[in-house]
């Protein structure tokens, strides 16, 4: 099995378990499930702000440890401080050395959305993103078939989440594309082989209707890589290992967004 096909079989197995220890009655109880989330498109097209989910992440399947001892707190509140326009929160222990509480803790310190970043498959995991404060998913067509896209993001939606639909490839866009979904993710790292390539926004770019929000991820480290693919419609950047790689991750981003600053935004 390649790493995708590993990670899904050992979500089944995690929330075959996860839903006998934490009932959904349980979840629904929490203070997060009455209320109601930031919109994520709205944020990611804001004039003032520069599109980026800056994304908190210990480790991955592709680079090993990234960073093992950033505080959440002290990085997502100083990402947001920065100008992140959005959160990404890791919450996938086994591959990624996430977990649910650090989401609620980015949601207790920060007003801007959060997206919850894991490998959904059922909808008690949307239930689960409800009540620990997420305002947004995320939908991996690579593990799902499109009927699964449309129910999964059809439930997402009757709790008031929107929804970034991630692809890798035209096969992905065109099977799984559905009206459900409020963003399209263009993920430049090919999950099966880890290789990463800033052409494969650049070649979908055109494939992806404009009523959707274009969010590239993967593979983004330098100012003119966004200057670039905003040319092609990018309103969202997903960014990462550019700043948990650092021993001050908010710093870093800081420093991006002022660089940013020095050029004048293109918007397609």
């Amino acid at each position: 099995m390649n790493i995708l096909e590993q990670i899904t079989a050992f979500k089944r197995q995690e929330v075959a378990e996860r839903k006998a220890l934490y009932p959904v009655k349980l979840l629904e109880q929490t203070i997060y499930f009455e209320t109601q989330p930031v919109s994520f498109r709205k944020y990611l097209l804001r004039q003032d702000l520069h599109g980026i989910i800056a994304e908190f992440k210990r480790k991955s399947p592709s680079l090993g440890i990234i960073n093992a001892h950033a505080s959440v707190e002290r990085t997502t509140i100083g990402y947001m401080q920065a100008g992140a326009s959005a959160l990404s929160v890791l919450t996938d222990a086994q591959f990624f050395g996430g977990k649910n509480d650090d989401l609620k803790i980015a949601r207790k310190f920060n007003f801007c959305p959060i997206l919850r970043k894991d490998f959904i498959i059922d909808e008690y995991q949307i239930i689960e993103a409800k009540s620990i404060g997420a305002d947004v998913i995320l939908l991996i067509a690579g593990i799902l078939q499109a009927d699964e896209v449309n129910k999964l993001a059809a439930f997402a939606k009757s709790l008031g989440l929107e929804i970034l639909l991630e692809v890798h490839d035209r096969e992905e866009l065109e099977r799984t594309l559905t009206d459900q979904v409020d963003a399209i993710g263009v993920n430049n790292r090919n999950l099966k082989d880890f290789s990463v390539s800033i052409n494969t926004s650049k070649e979908l770019a055109a494939l992806i209707p404009d009523k959707f929000v274009k969010v590239s991820e993967s593979g983004i480290s330098k100012a003119e890589t966004i200057l670039d693919l905003r040319t092609y419609g990018y309103r969202g950047f997903l960014m990462g290992e550019a700043f948990m790689k650092t021993s001050r991750p908010e710093k870093a981003l800081a420093s991006f967004i002022e660089t940013l600053k020095t050029d004048k935004p293109i918007f397609a």
